[in-house]
């Protein structure tokens, strides 16, 4: 009886062990994509940036000046 208390006590040990590396890996996955996406995100908003400044720049010099 203690004996067979002893072994379940032991598999689900071992059982949230392989739990445990399962997540830290998934957290690892999930911190590496994360980092990825938020590079991602200030390289768009960077561009945007530009694309916005370049834009502005191009219609000001393409405009009328306003005594016309």
């Amino acid at each position: 009886m203690q004996e067979n208390r002893l072994e379940n006590i032991e598999l689900k040990l071992t059982s949230m062990e392989d739990l445990l590396e399962t997540l830290n890996h998934q957290v690892y996955q999930q911190r590496k994509k994360i980092d990825e996406l938020e590079m991602l995100c200030s390289a768009l908003a960077k561009r945007l940036k530009e694309t916005s400044a370049n834009a502005n720049q191009t219609s000001l010099a393409h405009e009328k000046p306003p005594h016309y």
